[in-house]
């Protein structure tokens, strides 16, 4: 309220000032129009025109006093115009001197162009105010010179040549009006009073100005005529354009609101024509003064020069159109393609929809999804398209949709579970999320994600029913041994030890049932998850069937079953537990399922680089919608059979899992009941060895003497044989004295310890052992029937542990590397940025004798070699904090001493065959951090400083996989 009483007081100020300086200027014309004498007037004149040019220069100081920016700068500009100009005027008229005025009224006239170019709000680019410059001189020069020659020129006897001022100051106004004129129509609408009266001002200039120059011409200019009021208008007009409110301007902006070159460019060479037609005319009639050519010229110069500037700036405006035209083409094409990228690369299905509800667009993996192309789908209502009908075959009511929620309410839904319909017919279960889209808070439609939840429903369903059929499993021997411990618990059986013996053998059947059931579902479930480590070795397929034969003889036996396996040459690469496990399932089900007296056979036969294994027997068979059927959890031809035949309905299950992860399949094949079954499964066949030639025994027999301590003879005899055939010096014996003794004596280079012997047993002699200290380095293997964590202390004082029954090569392995690692001293650089494996690997290395110096950067190996480190062999991450382990095998291929020592590279990543030449230094094996534990790191480094000492070595062993270069 109050700012608006403000502005209508500002414009009744101004109003009022317009009114007094109107009243001013008409007296001031009847005053040099009356009848007063030539001096009167002429004083009358100097002093109005003073008068109005202090006036002028006041207010537009003042006005610069109160605008900031811009508009400061150009009333200050026009401010000091004003008193160049009241200087002129004071001057040219005190002195006499009418060519130092106009000189002066040039100075000040130029100082207007100037104020005039900062006036307006609206920002002018360079090359359009030089155009509006040269548009100026077109104008002015255009005007002049049709002044001068349509009038002036037409007088038959001029007076005198008028001095070159004289014809400068009518150009000069002639632009600045002209400026003027072109800065109003550019100006905003607020702003345009007072840019018209500053043009208007300097309009009523040129005018008086121009009649100055053709009377001047004509010899008959004197001061005190009606031109005089021209000139104190201009400076009046100016006074009230800084009085305006809006003098002070708005801020300033880079576009216009309003305002168009147009006009201006017609007047402009409208003018220019009307100069070039009285050139034409008066050409051919007189000879025309020096100053008319040059001022001609001047006009011709700059239409020339306003021409050329247009077309640069043209060109330079459609260059610059082209360019932002083809960066926003190929933005918008960068928009779209990565849109339709992110959604062709999304999992899940994504539809739009109008807001009709209709489909308007459907990525690659929802058309799958919905059995349709995206093509098909596009306009398509979806709600009618897409969802299944009720129960009864009516179809959904589309309100109540989650579409309609989003599309009317603007509701997002999300975790929705509904179930689409394909075009075959088929219903898909899906997990829905709906947004809608809005655009300026108007819904312009929705977008649904949508996820086939078909797999996730049947995990479901299975867990729920393995939840069921095992809890089923569990209560039923828990409640037979319940039921039997009961019944004796409570003394009824007291007179009936026979049905007391009975409870007792249904609780014992019971509980072992309950054990194998357990066992059979964590066997189970550690399979398909992968966390059971395969021990893979390449076995003979005899070996193997021979074992499971063997625990499935004493069932086979009391079934009256008859165990026929073929013999076979073949070789397979497998985890022997494991697959004797699969073995003893396929021959106790044979057993079960067949008749007394029939026959169970196993073959084997090499099917390219497979060999099947088949398990045959002459049982009831199984029909042939069951043939897949029995190898699913707790899965039975019949559901007695659990009951009658034993069994945890896990054993297939199992030996499915254990084949797959060896690379296999299992299957079962039937001509249905009373025919038989067979059980087959594929393993990788293995490349057959050529026999081992027993290893040279060194020159020292210490250096390969064992002694074998077991209290069984029959497993010293045993191991005896196999180390001997490996060039050993072996030493049997079954008492724990004699034990002490002989190692005192023979000074052995390992032995080799069962734990379970009379009178002085394992774990004594491996503690008098440690105690001693000509017997504490003595390397220890201890073969025993329990494992390390069972017996800890013991444990931590031998140097390696097997437990029985174990495979005799993995014996004569084990006490080799025993050996081999006492007499390595070598030195060895860790280089590891990983603090906690750098320890484990470390201190693995340092339990093997070695002298280990570790480094967690480059830097620190390189300060390590720096102050002596001399390693006989490097252990080497390639990823390190401060660069690459690569910079330092540079550094080491530099050192005479080093580049040939050998190189194990740890690192987390497979090395490309392109890059291992680039790390070779000596013999340099690979190893990457999640295949190759501490201790085959540990193995490498032993078989490279054997090689390195001249010892044999064994670098790359089957199972390892490491790649080894030689220099």
């Amino acid at each position: 309220m109050v700012s608006r009483r403000g502005a209508a007081q500002s414009r009744d100020r101004f109003l009022r000032w317009c009114w007094v300086s109107g009243t001013a200027v008409v007296l001031l014309v009847l005053a040099l129009l009356s009848p007063l004498g030539q001096a009167t007037r002429e004083q009358i004149s100097m002093a109005a025109i003073a008068a109005a040019g202090v006036a002028a220069a006041i207010s537009c100081a003042q006005r610069a006093t109160r605008s900031t920016g811009r508009r400061r700068r150009a009333w200050a500009v026009l401010s000091l115009g004003g008193v160049v100009g009241l200087a002129g005027n004071v001057y040219s008229g005190l002195v006499g001197d009418p060519e130092t005025g106009d000189a002066a009224y040039i100075a000040a006239l130029l100082l207007g162009v100037v104020g005039l170019s900062l006036f307006p709000a609206v920002r002018p680019r360079g090359q359009e105010l030089v155009r509006m410059l040269l548009d100026s001189v077109v104008v002015g020069g255009s005007v002049l010179y049709i002044a001068l020659f349509a009038l002036a020129l037409q007088a038959d006897t001029p007076q005198a040549e008028p001095a070159l001022t004289a014809y400068a100051l009518p150009v000069v106004d002639a632009l600045l009006a002209t400026l003027a004129v072109q800065v109003m129509t550019r100006s905003n609408t607020a702003e345009r009073v007072p840019l018209v009266l500053v043009g208007g001002g300097f309009v009523l200039y040129a005018v008086a100005d121009v009649a100055f120059a053709l009377l001047s011409a004509a010899g008959g200019f004197t001061f005190g005529s009606p031109v005089d009021a021209a000139w104190a208008g201009g400076y009046i007009a100016i006074a009230l354009a800084a009085r305006h409110p809006a003098a002070s301007g708005s801020p300033v902006v880079d576009r216009a609101e309003h305002g168009t070159p147009v006009l201006g460019t017609v007047v402009t060479f409208c003018l220019f024509l009307g100069a070039a037609l009285v050139r034409v005319v008066q050409t051919g009639n007189q000879t025309l003064p020096p100053v008319a050519n040059a001022l001609w010229v001047a006009v011709l110069v700059a239409v020339v020069a306003r021409q050329i500037l247009v077309v640069v700036d043209n060109e330079s405006l459609r260059h610059g159109l082209e360019r932002r035209v083809q960066e926003r083409t190929a933005q918008l094409r960068s928009l779209a393609s990565e849109r339709e990228r992110t959604l062709e690369s999304v999992a899940d299905g994504i539809y739009g929809v109008d807001p009709d509800g209709c489909v308007t667009f459907v990525n690659t993996a929802g058309a799958y999804t919905l059995g349709a192309s995206a093509s098909d789908l596009v306009g398509r209502d979806a709600h009618a398209t897409f969802h299944a009908p009720a129960d009864d075959g009516s179809p959904l009511p589309a309100e109540g949709c989650y579409i309609a929620e989003a599309l009317r309410d603007g509701i997002t839904v999300t975790a929705e579970q509904d179930v689409y319909l394909r075009p075959d017919g088929k219903q898909v279960p899906v997990e829905v999320t709906a947004s809608p889209l809005r655009d300026d808070g108007v819904i312009r439609g929705a977008v649904v994600v949508f996820r086939d939840v078909t797999e996730r429903r049947e995990v479901e369903r299975i867990k729920d029913e393995f939840v069921s059929v095992v809890s089923h499993e569990l209560r039923t021997p828990l409640t037979a041994i319940r039921g039997a411990l009961s019944l004796l618990d409570s003394d009824a059986l007291d007179d009936s030890p026979e049905q007391a013996a009975r409870m007792v053998r249904v609780a014992l059947t019971s509980s072992e049932r309950l054990g194998r059931l357990v066992d059979d579902i964590l066997d189970t479930e550690r399979l398909e998850a992968g966390t059971t480590q395969l021990e893979m070795a390449e076995h003979p397929v005899d070996d193997l069937v021979a074992a499971a034969v063997d625990q499935v003889a004493v069932l086979a036996d009391d079934a009256g079953i008859t165990l026929e396996p073929t013999s076979s040459t073949e070789t397979v690469r497998a985890d022997p537990e494991r697959v004797v496990q699969t073995l003893t399932n396929l021959l106790g089900n044979a057993v079960r399922f067949s008749p007394p007296g029939s026959t169970v056979r196993v073959t084997a036969a090499p099917v390219g680089d497979l060999v099947e294994i088949r398990v045959d027997d002459e049982g009831r068979g199984i029909p042939p919608d069951k043939l897949e059927a029995v190898f699913r959890r707790f899965e039975q031809v019949d559901a007695s059979d659990t009951r009658e035949r034993g069994g945890s309905g896990l054993g297939l299950t199992i030996a499915r899992s254990i084949v797959e992860r060896h690379g296999g399949r299992l299957w079962a094949v039937s001509q249905g009941e009373g025919t038989g079954s067979s059980f087959r499964f594929t393993l990788r066949r293995a490349t057959p060895h050529p026999a081992r030639t027993p290893e040279p025994a060194p020159d020292d027999d210490a250096a390969t003497r064992v002694i074998v301590v077991d209290d069984d003879q029959y497993v010293v005899d045993v191991l005896r044989t196999v180390l001997e055939e490996r060039g050993y010096d072996v030493i049997g014996l079954t008492d724990g004295r004699a034990a002490l003794a002989a190692v005192e004596d023979e000074h052995p280079a390992a032995i080799v310890l069962d734990l379970a012997m009379p009178g002085t047993s394992g774990a004594e002699v491996l503690s008098r052992l440690r105690q001693s200290a000509a017997t504490a380095d003595v390397p220890v293997v201890v073969l025993s029937g329990t494992r390390p964590h069972d017996a800890l202390e013991t444990a931590a004082l031998a140097d390696d542990w097997l437990v029985k029954p174990v495979d005799p090569d993995r014996i004569v392995e084990t006490v080799r590397d025993v050996i081999r690692r006492q007499p390595h001293h070598g030195r060895v650089l860790l280089v590891e940025d990983h603090e906690e494996l750098r320890t484990v690997v470390a201190t693995v290395l340092r339990n093997a004798g070695l002298v280990v110096t570790t480094a967690s950067s480059v830097d620190a190996a390189r300060e390590a070699l720096s102050q002596g480190a001399d390693p006989d062999l490097v252990v080497l991450d390639l990823t390190l904090p401060d660069g690459s382990g690569r910079e330092l095998v540079a550094d080491l291929r530099r050192d005479g001493r080093l580049r040939r020592v050998p190189l194990v590279v740890y690192t987390g990543a497979e090395v490309s065959r392109s890059d291992r030449a680039d790390l070779r230094l000596g013999r340099t094996v690979f190893l990457t951090k999640g295949r190759a534990a501490p201790d085959t790191v540990l193995r490498s480094v032993l078989d490279l400083l054997d090689v390195a000492a001249g010892r044999a070595g064994d670098v790359g062993r089957p199972g390892q996989n490491p790649t080894v270069r030689n220099p």
